[in-house]
């Protein structure tokens, strides 16, 4: 079976190349290699999630299925006295993001191997973020959602990124079926963004 960018560990021949990107009105840099989500530049729907998402400058941040960064580290920028931690089942994709991290000189975030939500078992955190593997189905994807709503702070929210034609409808529907308020942020180009509040 062909390696996946949710594979722990991606067997293809390394490709890394420099990516520049400018999110939310500041410039990163990222290293990139073949066998991570993306590896050509930031994709659109993590763009269209970057754009939308907010939260206090001092909050508790997960990334989750973070690739090698985009998502956590702009987090990690606009919430300069917070706390991010950064999560991927792919090992390439964590050792980027940790150089990304150093890269652009962002210094509160915790990047960690893990199978789903693992590595951080009894954390709670103020707010979550995720461009979910759609490619590894739908099981996956909501047991995400399920996972994410047992690591939130009431109050707490989830962010997603979900295109509509991948499932952004049953997405949502799950989503209502966890939190007590859903709400469509905003929509671009058939992707969805989802703010699921406990």
């Amino acid at each position: 079976m062909p390696d996946h960018y949710y594979s722990s560990n991606p067997g293809a021949e390394h490709d890394r190349r420099i990516l520049e990107a400018e999110l939310r009105g500041g410039k990163l840099s990222f290293v990139s290699d073949a066998g991570v989500f993306s590896k050509q530049g930031v994709d659109y729907g993590s763009r269209v999630l970057i754009e939308a998402m907010e939260f206090s400058e001092n909050a508790a941040i997960l990334d989750v299925g973070c690739g090698y960064g985009p998502i956590g580290l702009t987090a990690a920028r606009l919430a300069p006295a917070g706390q991010v931690t950064m999560i991927d089942i792919n090992e390439r994709a964590v050792e980027l993001a940790k150089e990304n991290a150093e890269r652009n000189r962002i210094n509160n975030v915790t990047v960690l191997q893990s199978d789903l939500f693992q590595a951080v078992l009894g954390k709670r955190f103020d707010v979550i973020l995720t461009n979910p593997p759609i490619r590894a189905g739908k099981e996956i994807v909501h047991s995400i959602f399920d996972l994410a709503f047992d690591h939130l702070n009431e109050g707490g929210a989830l962010w997603v990124v979900i295109q509509k034609k991948q499932g952004a409808p049953s997405a949502k529907t799950k989503l209502e079926s966890l939190f007590s308020r859903v709400e469509e942020v905003t929509k671009d180009k058939g992707y969805r963004i989802f703010k699921a509040t406990k």
